[in-house]
This record gives structure tokens, sequence and C-alpha cells, in this order.
């Protein structure tokens, strides 16, 4: 039997910041431009749309409330009419695309999520990841998901699964997918100049993206924001915080190979696209030495148990149901309130 082999394309970009539409615009424009290239998977970076709370980690949560509802006003409803242009743009492209946006919560007017979109190469969107745990001062931003989002979806290309930043380096999250066939593993992160000084951003995403590979014997796609002056202008408020987000070596993209291996070069900090041809047969060999969701464990010895339940502010248990829609739903109750997007999305 032969698995599939494919090119992929990691996107390391920058939003144009808190312009929702443009930022749709700029991601729709690099998906064309790297399905032109020949590739069949286009992974962006966290929060692509329409950026990332930097304010968070250079000002007071006082200080930077006034950002949090710009944000919230520019975050986007899944499913909703940029979901509907993204996914238009991975059927004319024919790739499948995982890109990270800022989600309002559906009926908490004040909540966001930290979300992965996973579109299918027909342009259906097939899935939603949420954030399990923002990290840090992410806190102050966005809700955690829960785990019925972790989920790997099987595709022509392979076994798809991805998380968010700092959540690839929770090894219990990380073998969940791994232990659900995974074999593609998108790390969708953002710039971070504004981690310690003694902590190297690149570094830390090539040791968790090399260790998940290695690990689980899988591709890793590796997709980072960057940060450009607009965005220092826009949220530096002082000479302290320039310098903070100015900082260099703080962003970087690559792939990488189930030997752990980078294939090919990576970016660092700059705009590009890096492109990897990936053949899924090379998973075979390495898994004759460790098979950690096969062979090489004792299942007897250690269990991970996940609660996939979907969790909902009320249960109503009599007369109308649950009051909370599943993506599913959600998705259909938009086609049939929008029948142009719908049009739009569907034609061949």
């Amino acid at each position: 039997m032969d698995y599939p082999q494919f090119r992929a394309a990691a996107v390391q970009a920058a939003p144009i910041f808190l312009d929702t539409a443009a930022t749709v615009a700029k991601a729709n424009s690099l998906i064309k431009e790297a399905g032109d290239n020949g590739a069949t998977l286009v992974v962006f970076p966290e929060v692509f749309v329409p950026g990332y709370p930097y304010w968070n980690w250079t000002m007071t949560p006082g200080a930077g409330s006034p950002w949090f509802e710009k944000l919230f006003r520019a975050s986007i409803d899944i499913p909703g009419p940029e979901v509907a242009q993204l996914c238009a743009a991975a059927r004319a492209a024919k790739t499948y695309v995982v890109i990270g946006v800022n989600e309002r919560d559906p009926y908490s007017m004040g909540t966001l999520y930290n979300s992965l979109l996973f579109i299918s190469a027909e342009g259906e969107l097939i899935g939603v990841h949420r954030k399990l745990v923002p990290t840090w001062a992410e806190k102050l931003t966005w809700a955690g998901g829960d785990g019925s989002s972790l989920r790997v979806y099987d595709t022509p290309i392979g076994r798809l699964g991805g998380l968010a930043c700092g959540e690839n380096t929770n090894t219990l999250a990380r073998f969940a997918l791994l232990a659900q066939g995974e074999n593609i593993h998108t790390a969708n992160y953002i710039s971070l100049p504004t981690a310690p000084e003694d902590y190297d951003m690149v570094e830390a995403i090539k040791v968790r993206a090399a260790a998940h590979s290695f690990e689980g014997k899988v591709f890793t796609v590796v997709a980072c924001s960057a940060i450009t002056p607009e965005i220092v202008d826009a949220v530096a408020h002082d000479e302290v915080s320039r310098k903070m987000l100015e900082r260099k070596n703080s962003a970087f993209s690559g792939i990488f190979g189930p030997d752990g291996r980078l294939i090919g070069d990576g970016l660092i900090d700059k705009e590009g696209i890096v492109y990897a041809d990936i053949d899924l047969n090379k998973c075979i060999q390495p898994k004759q030495m460790h098979d950690i969701i096969g062979h090489y464990n004792r299942f007897d010895v250690f269990q991970l148990h996940v609660d996939k339940t979907q969790q909902h502010a009320i249960h109503m248990n009599h007369g109308t149901g649950q009051v909370q829609e599943s993506i599913t739903e959600q998705q259909n109750r938009y086609n049939s309130d929008n029948p142009q997007a719908t049009a739009a999305n569907t034609a061949k």
C-alpha cells in the first residue's frame, strides 16, 4: 500500500493588524500563491485573523482593555462571511488550509477563543480547534476550549491534526492527537518578542516541532506570524515596549520530517513561504523502532483519558433541548440564512 505524497507550505506572514477584511484578503492571496506553487496543504500562523493581542504584554490590564474591545469587534464568527471567503480560496487553489483566527463566542458577547480552522481542498470547513489553555498574558484575552476539538481529520492527504503555539508543549495534548493516528501535524505560532530575554523563541519552536515529529514519527508543519513596524507602532506605548517588540529571533517557520530533522530551510523573522515535499511512506520504517501509539508502549501501565464532551454554559434537557449548537448545526443555519454565500462556496 502506498501512502500520500504532496507539497506542504508554511506561511510566515503578518496580518494587516486588526483589519479583518484586509487580512482575509492577504490570506486568500497567499493561499493562491502557495497553490500556484504546487502546495496541497497551506498552514498559517496562530490567530492570523485579525492579529495577536501584543498589548497584553506591553500594557497594564486596564490600559489594554480598550484594545480588547477593538480585537473583539474585529474578530470573526464561525461560520461567517470571512470563513466562507477562506473556504472559497482553498477550493479555488485546491488546497487544504489550516489558519488561526480570533473567534467570537456565538452566545457570550465579550468572550473570544484562539481557534484553528481546518478547511478541505473542496472548500468545506471540516473542523475548528479552540486553544485549550491560553498562555500566560493571553488569559486576559481568550477563554479556554474543550476536548471536543482535540481531534484528527482523516483526509486524502493523510490524518491531519494541529495545536496552537504553547499547546505544542503539552505532552498529553500531543499524544492525544498521535493516538488518533495523526501523521501530519500543524504547529501554529505567533512571533513572540515579548518572552523573557533569555528565552529564544526560534529555538523553542524548533525543539517542540522536532520532538513531536521524532516521538510520533510524523511530519510537522510550523507556521509562525511575523511582526511588522506597523504592529509595533500600534501597540508600543513607550520606548521600553518598542524595544521589546522589535527584538529579533522571535519567529520561525519550517517543516520537519519523521526523523525530527528540518526539511530544507526555515524562515526566521521575515515574511515568506516555506515549501517541502511530504511523503507519508517515510513514516513507516521509523515506527519499527519507536511506535508510541502501538508496540512501543505499555497501555496496561499507562492510560490517557480524554473528555471529548463539548462544554456548554447551560444544559436544557427538556423542551427545546440543548441551547448550544454544534459546528455543523451552526454551519447549516448560516447556509440557510445566507444562500448567496452558500452558492459561492459550493460552486465548482
